[in-house]
């Protein structure tokens, strides 16, 4: 019996690196094979599909569908797992205000820039960006129907950001 496949995406831009390391590692523990591709037929075979990114999400998306792997991509989105770390999960939005730039459409909704500029924590402290470490999250309803990724997560939840 042959071990499932994690395709990485390597599109030519995003922390490749960081991503895949992590991806190697947690698959040790779970017979997983993982599988940094910059082919478009890696991506459809792959039984789940990792899609990293780092900058601009415009950038990202260009070099995306310059690679070839776009189609790829869209359709591991719809038949398979699809992960995005950092920019490659924005790229699963529809827009980024940023540009503005299309994204993939897989998720309703816009990227927006945090306006934070002065303003501070309810201790006192700044906001920092980009966000590291633990924080709450506060879950907020798109066009007042709550999403189904936040089913069974209480809000005010604690994550961890990298």
């Amino acid at each position: 019996m042959r071990s499932p496949t994690v395709a990485v995406v390597d599109y030519g831009s995003g922390n490749l690196r960081s991503v895949s390391q992590a991806v190697v590692h947690v698959a040790q523990y779970t017979g997983h094979n993982v599988l940094i591709t910059s082919r478009a037929q890696d991506v459809f075979d792959a039984d789940r599909v990792v899609l990293p990114g780092q900058g601009h999400m415009g950038d990202c998306m260009r070099e995306l569908a310059e690679s070839g792997l776009l189609d790829a991509v869209l359709h591991a989105a719809a038949n398979k797992p699809l992960f995005g770390v950092c920019v490659g999960m924005q790229m699963l939005l529809e827009r980024s205000e940023e540009g503005p730039t299309e994204g993939l459409g897989l998720i309703p909704g816009e990227v927006r820039r945090f306006q934070l500029e002065g303003r501070l924590q309810a201790d006192g402290s700044r906001f920092k960006v980009p966000q590291m470490g633990w924080n709450q999250v506060c879950q907020t309803a798109h066009r007042r129907t709550p999403h189904p990724i936040w089913e069974g997560i209480p809000d005010q939840s604690y994550f961890y950001f990298v």
